[in-house]
């Protein structure tokens, strides 16, 4: 066939196949127009799960009269203007795309009024061809109306799927885009009735709201707050307590100046942060914003913008994990924050590790101990009165049930402790910084190791030596596709070094960085803390018990044990009169 050029209308039917995907698409590409252009407030209509109808309205800024026409262009925009511009992109769309490609394979039609303007004007399209643009009644700001998704594309049409699989995926992508703007309201409307009423968040409990509404009360009410600025990039969002976690990847939104993206550089901070708190197999639950440069992130790396690619990325990663760790390690007892057990324990209401005050009354308590002490309760370690001056947010310790747990009374009510779990952190955490602090001990081998690798992984061994020599590795390269283990960390001198070295050059290659080392030593310090840690079924005395419960609110990441667990939890002296129908 000869060399022709493409009719325009064809153009943008090859250009909707990149940005028009199903009807979720054109609500994500409407939605974040709006959001560019100001909205404060957007309202969403769906019919059929918008493969009938789809209608976008908002309180933007509107479209000037003479511009009406040429929103509808192809790679017409307000956005940018220059290469400069692209280079820092700080808007959600910029390429002029979505508007020309959602009307060449649906029905669309335009009303926009701009902000000051006397009234408001209407266009319409139609497989593609324009009409000219009408006055129409208004208020100032823009609705889009999409009819009839992919009528004139059959072929496409038949690969949409049933109406309730494709508004889940509207579904989907609208509470995303709600997580992205707190502070604009969010109404959705579906077959005429409301699915979704989303106010404006105008402070902090706002934003846990919203956080409850599209991620669920659970996970709210067990998230961390957290806000970190290092190095150019701020990152702030919500974590998940590392006993709320999820078989799947399925509660994890991460927004790079206000645009939703998967990236595979910050799943892995945060994946690496939770690596000390989390069973192997389950994934955490995060809501994360960064903030960085724009021209420090290319925001044109996938078509549809689902992706992004960081200038530097080992910084990122770097700051990004560093931040997630922090927060999670500064959430022991007395900080603000749910029970672990809080989801899944009771029905009634969550138990909280929330920030305790220091009074308590003490009554109860010593008529307790009186009758512990006169009932001869051999089974219960019984502890002297607390002082009323002064109660620790975890209290102080009343008695040992079962060999297993240690109940005390805090200012709130009975805090309940499981003595192997609290002792085994507080073991490995000791361990980690006695190795920290003496910086990483190597062992040279008495006879060296040689591994067979490719030419490629050789010379990366070879320009990476600096690299290995901070993970306590030092090796040489004896040949074209051989390198030399000379010395490794005193830690390790027990494991297999081949497949220590081989998966330390898979991760260089990958990402450029490796934490192979640290993670295998953080699971034989982790093996140790469990064999030295208290065993169950052993006797404390109240001095131990006390003793234990302040190592654990000095402890960093106390709140879990090295696989997972929690630690401890919290019943109110509301949630027991509840139990025990006091006052009904």
């Amino acid at each position: 066939m000869p060399i022709r050029q493409l009719p325009a209308h064809l153009v943008n039917q090859i250009a909707a196949g990149e940005v028009v995907e199903r009807p979720a698409s054109v609500v994500k590409e409407l939605v974040e127009n709006s959001l560019d252009a100001g909205a404060r407030a957007v309202f969403v209509d769906l019919q059929a799960g918008g493969c009938k109808l789809i209608r976008v309205r908002d309180d933007g800024g509107g479209i000037a009269a003479d511009e009406i026409t040429l929103a509808l262009a192809r790679h017409a925009t307000s956005k940018i203007s220059s290469l400069e511009d692209l280079d820092a992109i700080a808007s959600l769309g910029f390429r002029g795309e979505a508007l020309p490609s959602i009307a060449s394979v649906a029905r669309l039609a335009l009303c926009s009024r701009a902000a000051g303007a006397d009234g408001a004007w209407q266009i319409e399209a139609h497989d593609g061809a324009l009409g000219e643009p009408v006055p129409s009644a208004h208020p100032t700001g823009t609705t889009v109306e999409v009819r009839d998704l992919f009528y004139n594309t059959p072929g496409r049409r038949r690969f949409l799927k049933s109406e309730r699989t494709e508004y889940q995926h509207v579904d989907k992508w609208l509470r995303r885009l709600a997580l992205a703007r707190p502070d604009v309201a969010f109404t959705v409307t579906h077959n005429g009735r409301t699915v979704l009423a989303l106010p404006a968040a105008a402070d902090r409990d706002g934003q846990r709201e919203r956080l409850a509404a599209v991620c669920g009360e659970s996970f709210a009410s067990q998230a961390l707050f957290m806000e970190h600025e290092s190095d150019g990039l701020a990152v702030r969002g919500w974590l998940s307590l590392p006993t709320f976690n999820r078989s799947q990847a399925d509660l994890q939104y991460w927004y790079v100046n206000g645009r939703s993206i998967a990236d595979r550089t910050l799943s892995h901070a945060v994946r690496h942060a939770y690596r000390d708190v989390m069973f192997h197999g389950r994934h955490p639950a995060y809501v994360l914003y960064l903030s960085i440069d724009p021209a420090s992130v290319d925001a044109n790396a996938h078509p549809a913008k689902h992706e992004v690619r960081f200038r530097d990325g080992r910084r990122v990663h770097r700051v990004v994990a560093q931040a997630v760790e922090r927060a999670i390690a500064e959430a022991r007892p007395g900080a603000e924050a749910a029970s672990p057990v809080a989801a899944t324990a009771h029905r009634h209401g969550p138990f909280r590790q929330a920030r305790m005050s220091l009074a308590a009354p003490q009554a109860a308590v010593r008529e307790a101990l009186d009758l512990y002490r006169s009932a001869g309760a051999a089974q219960l370690a019984v502890a002297d009165a607390p002082r009323e001056e002064q109660t620790p947010p975890l209290g102080f310790a009343i008695a040992q049930l079962a060999g297993i747990y240690i109940l005390a009374e805090n200012a709130e009510g009975l805090v309940v402790v499981d003595m192997h779990a609290a002792h085994e952190r507080i073991v490995y955490e000791k361990l980690k910084a006695a190795f920290d602090d003496g910086s990483l001990v190597r062992q040279p081998l008495l006879v060296p190791v040689s591994i067979e690798v490719s030419p490629f992984e050789a010379t990366l061994a070879e320009d990476a030596d600096g690299t290995f020599e901070q993970l306590g590795l030092v090796i040489g390269r004896s040949g074209p596709g051989t390198i030399v283990v000379r010395e490794l960390p005193a830690l390790l001198k027990h494991s297999d070094v081949e497949a220590l070295v081989r998966d330390v050059l898979s991760d260089l290659a990958e990402s450029g960085s490796s934490d192979r080392i640290s993670a295998r030593g953080d699971q034989l310090l982790a093996t140790m803390a469990c064999h030295h840690s208290m065993r169950a079924h052993r006797t404390l005395t109240v001095p131990e018990m006390n003793a234990l419960l302040r190592d654990m609110e000095s402890t960093e990441r106390s709140g879990q044990c090295n696989h997972g667990r929690p630690t401890w939890t919290r019943i109110s002296l509301v949630e027991l009169d509840r139990l025990f129908l006091r006052g009904k």
